[in-house]
């Protein structure tokens, strides 16, 4: 006979208390400027607010801790990878963009970002509403909720990936702003049915949500990207970083393209 998974609300609950622990363990390396220990204990966020939303319902107060801490650490993690991107980006540019010049300026601007947004990383690690949340945390690590009305989690996965599959034909049609808010979404979606995927040790659905993920990912670090070169671009080397925005203005993703990679096989 074939192994048959947990029933979900069991697979929901030891992902709950193996993501709690990993985002205990990391504060201490978040507070010592560790390396990639801001981006991990976001992504343990991301997790444990994904484990919660099935679930269902209303938000929660630990939901709502998860997503205020995401936000506390989302502005350091994403001023490190976008100025490691545009660097690298510009040290490709031809000769008289002066390319290691706007390197340079490019990863002292994303420093100086990172630094700026650090005082807000320890502010929430010292606040009270985050010691709540480790408790609120442990308290579903040995006290998770009822589970046992959930679907069964091949049902919780086909209903996922119908659900990035809808995201993304809604996009078809729209250009510009529209659109891009609408992939953004896709994304969002593609991440949620991933982090499923990986909840029940589901190497297929995890495989082709991650491909879809990083599809979108790519096209919304173009968007944001585009964001910064505006701002810099009035600053200095302007035709530098219009040659950069240029670039990003061709790096796209074609829904076609997204939903092939929805596809078993």
């Amino acid at each position: 006979m074939p192994n048959r998974r947990p029933p979900t609300g069991e697979l929901l609950a030891a992902r709950i208390a193996r993501q709690t622990v990993v985002l205990a363990a990391l504060e201490p390396l978040v507070r010592a400027d560790g390396p990639d220990a801001v981006h991990r204990m976001r992504v343990a966020c991301r997790r444990l607010r994904s484990a919660l939303r099935e679930y269902g319902g209303p938000e929660t107060p630990v939901a709502a801790g998860l997503r205020r801490l995401g936000q506390a650490l989302g502005a350091a993690r994403d001023a490190e990878v976008l100025g490691a991107a545009l660097s690298a980006e510009a040290r490709e540019l031809p000769a008289e963009c002066e390319p290691e010049l706007v390197a340079a300026e490019l990863e002292r601007w994303a420093g100086q970002r990172a630094a700026a947004a650090r005082p807000e990383v320890l502010a929430a690690l010292d606040s009270a509403w985050y010691r709540s949340l480790l408790g609120g945390l442990g308290e579903l690590a040995t006290r998770p909720p009822d589970g046992s009305g959930l679907p069964p989690y091949r049902k919780l996965a086909r209903r996922a990936e119908r659900r990035v599959a809808r995201r993304l034909a809604a996009t078809r049609g729209l250009t510009g702003e529209a659109r891009d808010v609408a992939l953004h979404g896709a994304r969002k979606a593609a991440k949620r049915a991933r982090y499923l995927g990986e909840t029940a040790d589901a190497a297929g659905l995890t495989r082709r949500m991650k491909a879809v993920q990083e599809e979108l990912g790519t096209h919304q670090d173009a968007v944001v990207a585009r964001q910064a070169l505006r701002e810099l671009a009035r600053t200095a080397h302007p035709f530098a970083y219009g040659v950069l925005y240029a670039r990003q203005l061709a790096v796209g993703c074609g829904p076609e393209r997204v939903e092939r990679l929805l596809r078993p096989g």
